[in-house]
């Protein structure tokens, strides 16, 4: 859901105290529609997140981190020129509109000191962050919007600056009390009370405008005709109590969960779902915001820059199952490769009744008991001796085709087998530098054709992940196969704990105990770590093996990631999101 003007209401006052005073020390932007600022002051570092992305646009404090480009994209280059080291003066929502207003104490060029004014709007599709001088020139925009764009309003370096054009619709709390009574009493009684409050008034949201004529009458869209006298005054009392509410800053930052998953947010408690969602009160809106957008944000930036790897390796796929279902099927012809040898037998043992030009030998087969008589087919072009000469070839050629094939099979087998973990790898990705080494490893075995990158660019190695169980003791896990071979093979020791999921494709875990037994907590939560990091993360019970170091081993000339393994036992875990959150350490 979109923030409505009264949740940024909220926000205002709730950021006003931590932010006013600090100074803004670090400025990234992480993706196009993403800043984070980096405050200092007041006695604490905060990050400070503003999103103009369209359905996603907010601004919160944030506690996660955010992957930063290489390179720093022109905008965010501006910003730092401008807004590093300046001190927030002020935060400001005018209008009770969808936007915030920083102001910046700041220096100019020459050392002077000069005021600037950071803007966010967070209006849909429309959102921008604006930059404007002291005079209200606009410095630069995240989204300029030109005269083509747009005849009613200008978005363009050197512009004035200049608020939205307000809605054909008197503000909700700009509309005195009397006012909103008579507008009530005169409205069309066809319509919804929610309709009507949406249609009559700007700055109040739908899910809002449903719960007050759930509150008064019971239903979340009851008709005006249909309220009695007494559902009629419970209705302005709540339109009465929503503005106390906001004036007096009375506000409950509310989740709405459905299906255990964030659906939707806001300022009050929400009663009008009833059993069929359920209610998480924050203690801040920022934890709330994070909560319902972070996740479900990097989510999906992931999944876009991951498609392209995707699609190559599921093409890488798809084509080895191609080679695998042709060399199958010549395997399949090679089956009668012996009936060619035995014709060529025949054709020898009856040269003496064979003549140049015969088109079939009808001769007895010995090779049966009862000696049937048999039709051999032959070229009329060739000498018995070369029709004999050409079954043999036949035969000879069959036998080394289902040797060299069944050799082909077993390397296209292998091959499936480990692009089918490279795609469940990159679905499982976290950054995008999991993906540029996944990307290096397909390269490096020849599965998609290096990229062209700057001349003496390296990729630094990232390392595991790592995390330390209730009791402890470090527990390492592999993010693709490359990484996978290393940790097992060069980084544990052959006395550590090693788990693996069973039957599925998933990351190498290793419990760094060096010899010493790992207690039951710290080899179930290592077992639901591995069952996270696999293909069963959204099964319920998944079996885990675990075995010490030294009793797996990699066979020589196997793909990335493939090892084998003895002397194992097993667990039954299964995946939880929540212990892995827990157990995690940056």
């Amino acid at each position: 859901m979109p923030l409505d003007a009264i949740t940024v209401c909220a926000l205002v006052n709730e950021l006003k105290d931590a932010l006013i005073g600090t100074k803004i020390d670090k400025v990234q932007q992480p993706s196009r529609d993403t800043l984070i600022l980096s405050v200092r002051g007041n006695g604490s570092n905060g990050k400070l997140l503003i999103s103009a992305g369209t359905g996603t646009a907010r601004v919160h404090f944030q506690s996660e981190s955010f992957e930063n480009p290489q390179t720093p994209p022109m905008f965010c280059m501006l910003l730092r020129k401008h807004l590093v080291g300046a001190r927030i003066a002020g935060l400001s929502q005018p209008g009770m509109e969808r936007m915030l207003i920083f102001d910046l104490d700041t220096y100019d060029e020459m050392g002077s000191e000069s005021k600037k004014r950071l803007v966010v709007e967070l209006m849909g599709r429309n959102s921008n962050i604006i930059l404007t001088d002291t005079e209200g020139h606009i410095i630069d925009c995240l989204r300029r919007v030109d005269g083509d764009m747009s005849r009613v309003r200008q978005l363009m370096p050197g512009l004035i600056y200049r608020l939205p054009p307000e809605q054909d619709r008197p503000n909700f709390f700009s509309v005195p009390a009397r006012e909103k009574e008579a507008l009530w009493k005169n409205a069309d009684l066809e319509v919804s009370a929610d309709k009507w409050l949406l249609d009559t008034f700007s700055g109040l949201s739908p899910l809002v405008c449903r719960e007050l004529c759930y509150s008064a009458a019971g239903d979340v869209s009851k008709r005006t005709a249909q309220f009695s006298e007494s559902e009629k005054t419970a209705f302005l009392a709540q339109m009465r109590a929503l503005e106390n509410r906001v004036t007096t800053c009375d506000f409950t930052p509310t989740m709405l969960i459905k299906d255990e998953k964030p659906y939707d947010f806001s300022f009050m408690p929400i009663r009008q779902y009833e059993n069929a969602a359920q209610t998480a009160s924050y203690p801040d809106f920022s934890s709330m915001l994070e909560d319902f957008y972070t996740k479900r944000d990097k989510q999906e930036q992931m999944r876009r820059k991951s498609q392209a790897l995707y699609k190559s390796a599921k093409s890488a796929h798809e084509r080895t199952l191609r080679k695998l279902a042709a060399r199958r099927e010549e395997l399949k012809k090679t089956e009668n490769r012996d009936q060619n040898r035995r014709f060529g037998d025949l054709i020898t043992a009856n040269l003496y009744r064979i003549k140049k030009g015969d088109r079939v030998a009808e001769v007895e087969d010995y090779f049966d008991e009862n000696c049937p008589r048999l039709k051999i087919p032959l070229d009329p072009l060739k000498t018995p001796q070369q029709n004999a000469a050409a079954y043999y070839k036949e035969y000879t050629k069959a036998k080394t085709a289902e040797k060299y094939l069944g050799d082909l099979i077993e390397k296209g087998e292998k091959e499936e087998e480990y692009l089918q973990s490279v795609m469940d790898e990159i679905q499982r990705c976290e950054s995008e530098r999991d993906l540029m080494e996944i990307r290096r490893e397909l390269t490096d075995t020849g599965f998609i054709k290096a990229q062209k990158t700057c001349k003496g660019e390296k990729l630094r190695e990232t390392a595991p992940l790592r995390f330390v169980s209730s009791t402890g003791t470090e527990i390492l896990v592999g993010k693709n196969n490359a990484q996978n071979d290393k940790l097992t093979t060069k980084t544990a020791h052959r006395t550590d704990i090693w788990l693996h999921v069973q039957r599925l494709h998933g990351s190498h875990v290793v419990i760094s105990c060096d010899g010493s037994e790992p207690d039951k907590e710290t080899l179930f939560e290592a077992a639901t770590l591995a069952a996270y990091y696999s293909q069963g993360r959204e099964s319920g019970k998944v079996p885990v093996d675990y075995t010490q170091v030294r009793f797996v081993k990699k066979p020589s000339g196997s793909m990335p990631g493939k090892v084998v393994y003895t002397d194992y036992k097993t667990i039954m875990v299964t995946p939880d999101e929540k212990l892995v959150l827990k157990l995690k350490k940056e």
